[in-house]
């Protein structure tokens, strides 16, 4: 369907965000770099239970709710498949941040989830992060390296991807039903964006 340029309402108790989708041919980081003091990353695999409380965690302020949709059994098989890495980021051994990569298409690596906790911002874990990701998707011969991210996102988030190589090469638009209202995000969370019921 093609839209016509002006506005368009979103239903009570959903949520609408302009999604931005990026691209990059060649890694601009291909080798980790070193971690600051104290944080570790760590691709051993990850329980349903931590999986979900660190996503919740890590998306709540810009309210995340993919995964936390999803039943054990279509988790667990997410969790478990050998064409998807999960890595955690530890400071000082508490789980602080996650990067979620899927290989299963042909020729690309999505980085589908990217982030940290809020409180352990502005302590320069992006880069060390992304060159992190990116060695995984070189390593795996990958000709394309996506993601996308959103306006509900971090306001920092767009210009980062940008900044390090990504290519912006589609826009689209994402209303869902706002994770507030039934539950599965608390009420006060994201208070940025309001909730209208």
């Amino acid at each position: 369907m093609i839209l016509t340029a002006g506005m368009y309402d979103v239903a009570s108790g959903h949520v609408a965000t302009v999604v931005t989708h990026l691209e990059m041919a060649t890694p601009t980081m291909p080798a980790p770099a070193p971690f600051p003091k104290g944080i570790t990353a760590s691709g051993d695999g990850v329980d349903i239970g931590t999986y979900r409380r660190l996503f919740k965690s890590v998306g709540g302020p810009w309210l995340w709710v993919s995964r936390l949709l999803m039943d054990d059994v279509a988790l667990g098989a997410l969790l478990d498949d050998p064409q998807i890495e999960i890595w955690v980021i530890r400071q000082d051994g508490t789980d602080i941040g996650l990067i979620e990569l899927d290989f299963r298409a042909p020729d690309a690596c999505e980085l589908v989830l990217f982030g940290i906790e809020k409180a352990a911002t502005g302590q320069g874990l992006g880069k060390p992060m992304m060159a992190l990701a990116q060695s995984r998707a070189h390593a795996r011969h990958k000709s394309l390296f996506t993601l996308h991210t959103c306006t509900l996102d971090d306001p920092r988030a767009l210009g980062f991807y940008q900044n390090i190589g990504f290519r912006p090469v589609k826009r689209t638009v994402e209303i869902f039903a706002d994770p507030r209202i039934d539950g599965i995000h608390d009420p006060a969370t994201a208070p940025q964006i309001p909730c209208i019921t």
